[in-house]
């Protein structure tokens, strides 16, 4: 069974940068798109970065573009996320997902396999 685990989230003052890791076990990286998606409390997950399955194409969401980075490490089964000129609004709770493709809007019902999520503040 696939499984992803999250970590990096932290307490930031705006303007600052963090690192989110996704690890993901019981498969390959290779064989899924994967996701970073957001959480704001009263609201659905919503993506803000996707990779196609052949990790050929990375899709951001307009409020990241710019400012956030994903990448891959395929050997380490890893995800990352480099979130730099952090704001208020990018505070919540960040998950990882890997399904068979992965797009920007909200997630559906039964769309992916997720980690637990990693708690990010951005506040003064």
């Amino acid at each position: 069974q696939l499984q992803l685990v999250e970590s990096g989230g932290d307490l930031v003052e705006p303007g600052g940068s963090l690192r989110l890791s996704c690890v993901v076990s019981g498969g390959t990286l290779a064989d899924y798109a994967i996701g970073w998606f957001r959480q704001v409390p009263g609201k659905g997950r919503k993506g803000i970065v996707c990779f196609s399955k052949d990790g050929g194409r990375t899709n951001y969401a307009e409020s990241v573009e710019g400012r956030f980075t994903a990448s891959r490490d395929i050997a380490k089964n890893t995800v990352y996320l480099q979130m730099n000129s952090l704001k208020t609004e990018d505070t919540g709770v960040y998950y990882c997902v890997a399904d068979l493709v992965c797009g920007l809007g909200y997630a559906p019902p039964g769309f992916g396999s997720w980690g637990q999520g990693t708690q990010v503040t951005v506040s003064s």
